[in-house]
């Protein structure tokens, strides 16, 4: 080779995944990299497609909750709600008073327990490494023991029903609600100590990641996500459902829609879950917590089509439904927010360090059983 002649450099082409630690699930990148720098990330789904959708078509009503258990399995609660209330709504019914209280406090009990896994394992990705996980689960395993001791289930409940819920509360619930919550508090207060200002953290969180209000509106972003961006959607509060619009709590907003920004909307999100949970407790009615709509399980929607949507841990979840009258459905269609929010993923690392791409893509909070389905 000639002195004088030019050394020329070339894009390299990086498989990350589909099993790596930091893809939180079978979930492959081809990356394109300039050295260090990621010029383009291209996600490729389907290694954990099931075809949930499809499977509805062949179960009834009651059988299909559990399929609903297994999307997002970290949101179990928050799924079956939103599958019940589609079915309910096409029925022209509502569940009682009592199971939509109870609802509402399965759902932020589950949403908390969502955001708490997230902390642990953001905690590791951003190289905070243990602590913040045994931190985040040991919170975890007291809400999961109340799963356990409402549903009979740790993780796959299939506890909300068409028209209510499976069985009342035990009978140890409210005590136990109040002194698990004084807990939380704390424990929240605990986790935000550890990490919210960490100087690791906030070197390998603040300004990377970034995502504008408008690319985010743009490509269908929702929940926390589009909330770090500085956009107020929540739909608790924009199209209240269950009992919603008699609870006093805030929307937390970030400002720059960064990874830090993620992070701390979830953080401020679990204190405003809990004072959802102080309400409800304080306002829970007596009563009966399933309308006679079925007899031995099955139900048979008319004939109709209806699209139902609720904010769960990781956004907008949404389920269309199509009903030829008969006992199992003739359609059922699913708008995943882990799944819509990954269209964002290739915006947000352009230009950006691999290192970078780890912390990206957990401030996502993806779960692969939800964008696969």
């Amino acid at each position: 080779m000639a002195v004088d002649e030019k050394l020329s450099t070339v894009d390299m082409m990086l498989n990350m995944g589909p099993q790596h630690p930091s893809t939180h699930g079978v979930f492959r990148i081809v990356l394109q990299v300039d050295g260090e720098r990621v010029i383009s990330a291209e996600p490729h789904i389907g290694y954990l497609h099931r075809g949930s959708e499809k499977l509805c078509e062949r179960e009834n009503y009651r059988q299909i909750i559990t399929l609903f258990d297994r999307l997002d399995y970290v949101s179990n609660f928050n799924n079956e709600l939103v599958f019940c209330m589609a079915a309910e709504k096409l029925m022209g019914i509502e569940a009682p008073e009592r199971a939509q209280f109870i609802r509402v406090l399965m759902c932020e009990l589950n949403r908390i327990a969502s955001h708490l896994m997230f902390y642990g394992a953001f905690g590791t990705d951003v190289g905070v490494f243990a602590t913040p996980f045994m931190y985040g689960f040991r919170e975890r395993e007291n809400i999961q023991q109340v799963f356990e001791s409402v549903s009979g289930a740790r993780m796959m409940h299939s506890y909300i029903r068409v028209g209510g819920v499976a069985q009342d509360l035990p009978d140890d619930f409210i005590p136990r609600m109040r002194h698990l919550l004084p807990n939380l508090k704390r424990a929240i207060d605990e986790c935000d100590r550890l990490l919210t200002y960490n100087e690791i953290f906030l070197e390998r969180t603040r300004g990377v990641g970034v995502l504008s209000a408008e690319d985010a509106i743009d490509l269908g972003v929702s929940g926390p996500m589009l909330r770090a961006c500085g956009v107020q959607q929540d739909l608790r509060v924009v199209e209240p459902y269950l009992v919603y619009d008699r609870f006093n709590f805030e929307i937390p907003l970030g400002q720059n829609g960064d990874c830090w920004d993620r992070y701390w909307v979830r953080i401020e999100e679990m204190r405003q879950s809990v004072a959802i949970l102080e309400q409800a407790l304080e306002m829970l009615p007596e009563g009966s917590i399933q309308t006679p709509v079925a007899k031995f399980g099955f139900v048979k929607p008319p004939s109709g089509e209806v699209y139902v949507r609720a904010e769960n841990p990781r956004g907008d979840f949404g389920v269309y439904l199509v009903s030829e009258g008969k006992d199992k459905p003739y359609r059922v269609k699913i708008r995943a927010p882990s799944f819509c929010n990954l269209m964002a993923l290739q915006r947000m690392v352009e230009g950006a360090f691999i290192a970078d791409l780890v912390a990206v893509l957990g401030s996502l909070d993806i779960v692969l059983g939800e964008v696969d389905r």
